[in-house]
């Protein structure tokens, strides 16, 4: 069991809105009202510990799900069913590959509590790369047999992070229809709930300096009125699809760089994406060190900078692939958390930001939701 380490505890509204923050030595909770002008924050949760990916099951139950890791215990699901006061963790790994796999569980890179599936399913992404479903709420997983036994495995390769399966996304309209983004393994789409995959690669490109270098992507969205289309940030280069990643164009154009982490989508107007490139590979810092989130409202046909109230020089600071998120409310607000600690917020669709939370451990992942 884990407490608030500040002694806060949280009793929500419907409609309040829950800030959940993985970092590298524990998760951090933020509680608001709708109007998003002061945030109660709890924490550390599971202190010490790498909190790589968090979701919130939002039905009359609410429960966070936490994908942990303890340095003596390993990767684990654990889950909280009072926001927070008290976690459960199970007594052995509910997350392991078969016997005779040759595979251990490094990370929980990705919780989905998708409710097209159900209320009662949660999909996971984990490290080396393979998806496992909960049809208890996070409580106990199984393996997909047909992506881990795909036929390109072999040609797959650990990015810097690890060969992380990092996103997952399930069709809003056609659940049957998922998608997998793999670093680095490239993109698969299962068209029958998971018992097949076929690659989703044509008109992505590899490194050009890098030899044997394999597809990398590193962030990929629906778009919120068609998820025919969908927005990617691979590495290198930023795409759209309109034909549900059958193929892929650029949609770069306008950025100061093609290389970058997290992609984020509006969740209700349609072709409205948000950004936040860096230099280089190489150089992985905000171009100046002047931190700027672009905005396209054309599906990537222009990009605007937006940065009132963001640092104007020495931000040199690095947005990691999930540590950049949206609510649903009206009007939309935005979150992004840094590899140095801190904690920006916007709830006027990006036009001005401000600092929720500075001098926290560097920031894995950054979710939203609003309770039920």
């Amino acid at each position: 069991m884990s407490a608030h380490a500040n002694g806060v505890k949280f009793s929500p509204a419907a409609g309040d809105l829950l800030l959940m923050v993985g970092t590298a030595k524990g998760a951090f909770l933020l509680l608001s009202d709708s109007r998003r002008a002061d945030f109660k924050v709890s924490g550390p949760h599971f202190p010490g510990q790498s909190v790589w990916s968090l979701a919130l099951v939002n039905d009359n139950n609410p429960r966070i799900l936490a994908g942990n890791k303890s340095n003596h215990w390993g990767a684990m699901v654990s889950w909280s069913d009072d926001f927070g006061a008290t976690w459960n963790e199970p007594t052995e790994g509910n997350i392991k590959f078969p016997r005779g796999s040759g595979a251990a569980l490094n990370a929980v890179w990705a919780l989905e509590a998708s409710t097209a599936l159900g209320a009662d399913v949660v999909l996971a992404g984990v490290d080396p790369a393979a998806m496992f479903r909960s049809d208890d709420r996070g409580e106990t997983f199984r393996l997909n047999e047909a992506l881990f036994n795909h036929p390109d495995r072999p040609k797959w390769n650990p990015g810097f992070g690890g060969l992380c399966l990092h996103t997952l996304l399930v069709h809003p309209r056609e659940p049957q229809r998922m998608y997998a983004a793999i670093s680095s393994g490239g993109i698969y789409r299962s068209d029958d709930g998971g018992d097949s995959w076929n690659p989703c690669v044509n008109g992505l490109r590899v490194h050009p300096d890098v030899p044997g270098a394999t597809l990398c992507p590193h962030k990929m969205r629906f778009d919120a009125e068609n998820p025919s289309r969908m927005y990617l940030q691979n590495h290198p280069g930023v795409y759209r699809t309109d034909n549900d990643a059958r193929s892929w164009v650029t949609i770069e154009n306008g950025l100061p760089s093609d290389f970058g982490f997290p992609m984020v989508a509006h969740p209700r107007r349609g072709g409205t994406i948000y950004n936040f490139p860096l230099v280089s590979d190489e150089f992985r810092v905000p171009r100046d060190g002047a931190p700027r989130v672009w905005r396209s409202r054309d599906a990537g046909a222009t990009w605007q900078a937006l940065g009132r109230g963001l640092p104007d020089r020495a931000g040199f600071f690095t947005v990691l692939r999930d540590a950049f998120c949206a609510d649903t409310l009206e009007p939309v607000g935005l979150y992004f958390g840094t590899r140095g600690g801190q904690l920006y917020g916007s709830n006027d669709e990006g036009e001005s930001w401000r600092a929720l939370a500075e001098f926290l451990p560097p920031v894995l992942c950054v979710k939203s939701a609003l309770v039920a």
